[in-house]
């Protein structure tokens, strides 16, 4: 057995800045009313044309792929998380094998939303510590600005979610007390629809069912979120789940040098930092500049708190997530 390390890290979002301010120009609202309910100033928009989920996720695999010195020759496998392929299918895990120009490996697609990276990593540390592969690339990335309703009756979504990727290369590493320590993955199906987009598909509003309506006002195919419900599951669940990871391996709060939860609500977030009673040096937050990446959030703020020397070598690193699903996880990382 192996365990699996992080060897590369990286992230790409858009250029283009979308300000609180620019949106109560086409939607009513407010920066005050924004930040007093997410924490959110700004996030990035691609323009159309210029970005897709792929692309987005392809370049924060360059920036990985480089950082980790491994060669592309060596990927032995891709995984990409996203709710926003290019697509209906196939997923974007075969675009990026395509695009980086890697051998015919082979290409799987996490379709677990805000939990998704959290997800495909574990999935990754499984293959790496059984010896079936040597180097994973684990892509998160989300293009949500084009797919939203961005009218005041949307609001109450549209305003949390921006567009980015992040990218890490996993390798093995035979030192058993340094990598990935436990990975703890959960789902609770009975609320599935409390954060969801059922259109289209092939359950209830497949696309013939749309066109045959041609009803302007249908909202099948925005997405939909009961916001309180999720975050009263959200606080319990993160709490629960970091927990088991630091239980599974004898470990106490205060040993976590630094917790990179999915970048939700800053009020979760915060929720969390206080319950533990964890410093602002041990939790790291970027929704304030990005919003809501889904499954992108966790490897961009990664990927910051990494640059900015925030993680360092022996640190105790935990990720942890909820989402849709409603599924939620964590990774306990010994740096």
């Amino acid at each position: 057995m192996y365990h699996s390390k992080i060897a590369g890290l990286g992230y790409y979002v858009p250029e283009n800045i979308v300000t609180n301010d620019d949106l109560s120009k086409i939607i009513e609202t407010n920066d005050e009313w924004i930040q007093e309910r997410t924490g959110i100033q700004e996030r990035r928009h691609v323009i159309r044309g210029e970005d897709t989920t792929t692309t987005m996720g392809v370049k924060a695999a360059k920036i990985a792929i480089e950082r980790s010195g491994v060669a592309k020759e060596d990927i032995d496998f891709v995984i990409f998380a996203t709710l926003s392929p290019d697509y209906y299918f196939p997923g974007p895990g075969v675009l990026v094998q395509r695009d980086l120009g890697l051998r015919t490996v082979g290409a799987l697609d996490v379709r677990n939303q805000c939990s998704g990276f959290v997800y495909a990593i574990s999935i990754a540390d499984q293959y790496i510590k059984t010896g079936m592969y040597k180097n994973v690339l684990v892509i998160g990335s989300e293009l949500h600005s084009t797919g939203l309703d961005m009218t005041t009756r949307g609001r109450g979504v549209s305003v949390i979610f921006g567009d980015g990727a992040g990218a890490a290369v996993l390798s093995r590493e035979e030192d058993l007390t340094k990598g990935i320590l436990s990975t703890h993955l959960h789902s609770e199906g009975q609320h599935a629809e409390e954060l969801s987009l059922v259109a289209p598909g092939m359950g209830k509003r497949w696309v013939t069912d749309i066109i045959a309506d041609n009803n302007p006002n249908d909202e099948s195919y925005y997405p939909y979120m009961n916001g309180q419900f999720v975050f009263k599951n959200a606080v319990v669940r993160f709490s629960e789940v970091i927990n088991e990871g630091l239980q599974a391996n004898n470990l106490q709060v205060s040993d976590i040098n630094m917790l990179v939860p999915h970048q939700a609500n800053l009020r979760i977030s915060q929720f969390i930092q206080q319950k533990f009673r964890l410093t602002d040096d041990q939790v790291f937050n970027n929704i304030q500049k990005y919003g809501n990446t889904t499954a992108a959030s966790i490897p961009i703020a990664l990927t910051e708190a990494w640059e900015q020397r925030k993680i360092k070598s022996g640190d105790l690193v935990v990720l942890a997530a909820f989402g849709s699903g409603f599924t939620w996880g964590s990774v306990i990382i010994r740096w």
